[in-house]
């Protein structure tokens, strides 16, 4: 098996020494995504909502320069700094992955995000084939 190196300037790299995503035979693992502005490369301003939104925007652009999309994720991990905000991140999580067959998914409370963000989300999926 052969891993190929996926990158798209439609979702922020960060500034550390990370690959967007990595294809590995018929899947997709991506890194895990900030909520930054592909534009800018800064935090997007707003709250939870915002952040998940703008973390799973990122998500969806990766998935498609991986030849894939969100709804061939199977497995989902979200990093979030305060887990009393899972039920604002969970309602914009339910608008792109819906409540018949969202991914498989664990959500953690970590001490710290990276640049000040409020959660950071990973991904899982398959590539058509």
């Amino acid at each position: 098996m052969e891993k190929k190196v996926i990158h798209t300037d439609k979702a922020a790299s960060g500034k550390v020494p990370l690959s967007q995503a990595i294809q590995a035979g018929e899947w997709l693992h991506c890194s895990g995504q900030l909520p930054l502005d592909p534009a800018t490369g800064e935090l997007v301003p707003g709250g939870v909502a915002e952040q998940t939104r703008r973390i799973i925007e990122n998500l969806k652009a990766v998935c498609e320069a991986g030849g894939t999309s969100l709804e061939n994720a199977v497995k989902v991990t979200i990093f979030m700094e305060d887990l009393a905000d899972l039920g604002e991140m969970n309602a914009v999580f339910e608008e792109y992955f819906g409540t018949e067959d969202p991914p498989a998914r664990t959500t953690f409370q970590a001490a710290k995000i990276i640049a000040g963000a409020k959660l950071e989300i990973e991904l899982l999926a398959f590539i058509p084939q």
